[in-house]
C-alpha cells in the first residue's frame, strides 16, 4: 500500500486538463443556466418556472465547483479569457476571487489541524476547549455549525461570510466583495422593477438559495462526518489529511454532474489541481483511494453528520451535545 508523499506523486499524474473538455463543461454549463434563468421570467406556466427556478439552483451549484477548480488552476489556468469569465461569475456568485483563494486554499493547507483548520471552513473546538469556553463563545460556535446556519447558508455564509464580513474587514484587499453585492442588489432591483416580486423570486432568491444550502452543506459533511479524524500540529500531514479527514460523498449519477464531482473530495484534498472530470478515473487507477472514508446524502446520514459537534480528544472522534 503506497502511502504520503508516494501516493501523492502516483495522484499528481491526474493533474493535467484537457483543454477543450474544460471549455466545453462550461460554455455547455453556462448556457444551461442563461436558459433556465430565462425560463423563470418567459415561461407563462407557473409550474415550468418553478422548475425553471430549481433547475438553475442547480446548476449555479455546478458552475461553482468548476469556477473552483478553475481558483485551483485545475482547468484553463493559462486563459485570460478564461479568468476573466471566472471572476464575472464569481461575482455573481457571491464569492469573490480575492476571499475565496485566500480562505480555501488556507483550508487546503491547513485541513484537520485542530490550531487551523476554523479558518476557510467550519470551526472546529475540541471537548474540553468547548466545555471550558465562556457561555457567549459556545453560543457562537453553535451558531456557526447549526443545520440553519447551513440551510441558509445563502444568507450567512456567502452574503455575510463571503462578501459582507471580508468587505468590513479588509475594504482594500477585498474590494470586489462589494463589487459582488453591488451587482447582487442591482440584479434584484431589477428583476423588481422589470417583473416584480415574482421574478425576484424565482429568478435570483430561489436559485440562490438552492445553490448555497447544498453547496453550504457538502463542504460541511465532506470535513464533518462521523469517522473523520483531526489532528494536532505534531501529528498532523498533508496527505493523512486528504485521506482521513476527507469525505467521499456517494451519489448518484445526476447528483455527481450537478456537484461536478466534488464528492471525490478525498481525491480532490490529495491534489487540488486534478480536474473535476478526471476525479473517477483516479479513483479507478489508483487502488488506495479506493477504500475512503465515506458519507451519503441519504437522510439518516445527513442527520448524523449534522448532529457532531466537538472533537473528543480521548476517543478521537467527532460527539455531539447529548455525550458532552
Amino acid at each position: 500500500m503506497r502511502t504520503g508523499q508516494e501516493l501523492a506523486s502516483l495522484a499528481k499524474r491526474f493533474a493535467s486538463e484537457y483543454p477543450q473538455q474544460s471549455w466545453w463543461h462550461f460554455i455547455s454549463s453556462s448556457v444551461l443556466l442563461l436558459l433556465s434563468l430565462a425560463g423563470t421570467i418567459w415561461n407563462f406556466n407557473l409550474a415550468g418556472q418553478i422548475a425553471c427556478s430549481v433547475l438553475s439552483g442547480l446548476l449555479i451549484l455546478r458552475l461553482f465547483v468548476i469556477y473552483h477548480d478553475q481558483q485551483h488552476h485545475a482547468i484553463l489556468s493559462h486563459s485570460k479569457l478564461a479568468e476573466v469569465l471566472m471572476r464575472c461569475f464569481g461575482l455573481y456568485a457571491l464569492s469573490p476571487s480575492s476571499i475565496w483563494r485566500s480562505s480555501h486554499n488556507y483550508h487546503h493547507k491547513h485541513n484537520s489541524n485542530l490550531r487551523s483548520a476554523h479558518i476557510g471552513s467550519f470551526p472546529i473546538m475540541t471537548k474540553e476547549h468547548y466545555l471550558k469556553s465562556p457561555r457567549a463563545k459556545r453560543l457562537k460556535y453553535l451558531f456557526m455549525r447549526h443545520p440553519l446556519t447551513i440551510l441558509f447558508g445563502y444568507i450567512f455564509v456567502f452574503l455575510h461570510g463571503m462578501c459582507l464580513y471580508p468587505f468590513f474587514n479588509s475594504p482594500r484587499k477585498h474590494y470586489d466583495c462589494s463589487l459582488a453585492l453591488a451587482l447582487h442588489l442591482g440584479i434584484g432591483l431589477s428583476l423588481f422593477l422589470y417583473s416584480g416580486w415574482g421574478a425576484l423570486l424565482l429568478t435570483q432568491t430561489i436559485p440562490h438559495f438552492i445553490a448555497y444550502s447544498i453547496g453550504s452543506y457538502l463542504f460541511y459533511a465532506q470535513h464533518n462526518f462521523p469517522s473523520v479524524a483531526f489532528r494536532d500540529k505534531a501529528g498532523w500531514t498533508y496527505e493523512k489529511a486528504a485521506l482521513e479527514s476527507s469525505s467521499y460523498m456517494k451519489t448518484g449519477r445526476i447528483a455527481a454532474w450537478f456537484t461536478a464531482n466534488i464528492g471525490y473530495h478525498h481525491i480532490h484534498h490529495l491534489n487540488a489541481r486534478i480536474p473535476f472530470y478526471r476525479l473517477p478515473e483516479a479513483l479507478r487507477e489508483v487502488p488506495e483511494l479506493q477504500n475512503p472514508r465515506t458519507t451519503s446524502l441519504n437522510p439518516l446520514e445527513i442527520a448524523r453528520c449534522l448532529r457532531l459537534k466537538v472533537w473528543d480528544v480521548a476517543s478521537q472522534k467527532m460527539i455531539g451535545l447529548n455525550q458532552l
